[in-house]
């Protein structure tokens, strides 16, 4: 009997180690995904200003003739 224990909280602290195991995976695959957004942004960051820019300004420029 005493033994059947041994096992099962051997078991469950081997279920516990790879919880850990599992959040630092995640850690690491939410970093990754962050530091691709970053680069995505610094790349791309001008070219999407200038469009958004561009937009404004001829929104702007209706508006402003219609009234």
């Amino acid at each position: 009997m005493i033994q059947y224990l041994t096992i099962m909280l051997q078991a469950q602290k081997a279920k516990m180690d790879e919880r850990g195991a599992s959040a630092v995976e995640y850690g690491l695959l939410v970093a990754g995904i962050a530091a691709v957004i970053v680069v995505a942004v610094f790349a791309f960051g001008d070219v999407v200003k200038d469009i958004f820019s561009g937009t404004s300004s001829k929104i702007t420029a209706s508006t402003s003739a219609r009234s």
